[in-house]
């Protein structure tokens, strides 16, 4: 069984209670940070897909979480979603840097979760201090 990910773009972005001024269309800023999921190290918790559903999903083959949506959830909402993360597997990095790191993930061997293996890979990306950088 197979996910359609286009299923993620027929949910409408988490709303917001009243405009701040900060939305794009109002002037703000766009979020300088992507969020990317480093699914080698992904334990398949689903933590960060009950916390911004419209962000994350479970990839059904290997069980491990993949960010298929920027701008489905609010930046607090993926970075609670971050936070609870056992493994520390989501980071922030820059727009840039998400076409290497999807290239570095399709040449990973992943092994289904609950499989015996000798070693488990470690995150590639430092630990964020003091809750990530927006």
């Amino acid at each position: 069984m197979s996910i359609d990910p286009s299923v993620a773009f027929a949910a409408p972005p988490t709303p917001v209670s009243a405009p701040t001024g900060l939305e794009p269309v109002l002037g703000g800023a766009l979020r300088q940070k992507a969020v990317w999921v480093d699914e080698a190290v992904c334990i398949g918790c689903r933590y960060c897909a009950h916390v911004a559903s419209n962000t994350f999903v479970v990839e059904p083959d290997w069980g491990r979480s993949r960010a298929i949506r920027q701008d489905g959830d609010s930046t607090e909402r993926i970075q609670e979603a971050i936070d609870t993360c056992p493994v520390d597997c989501i980071h922030w990095v820059s727009y840039e840097e998400l076409p290497d790191l999807e290239e570095q993930s399709r040449s990973l061997e992943l092994l289904p979760l609950g499989l015996p293996s000798q070693t488990r890979p470690r995150r590639t990306l430092p630990r964020q201090a003091g809750g990530g950088d927006h």
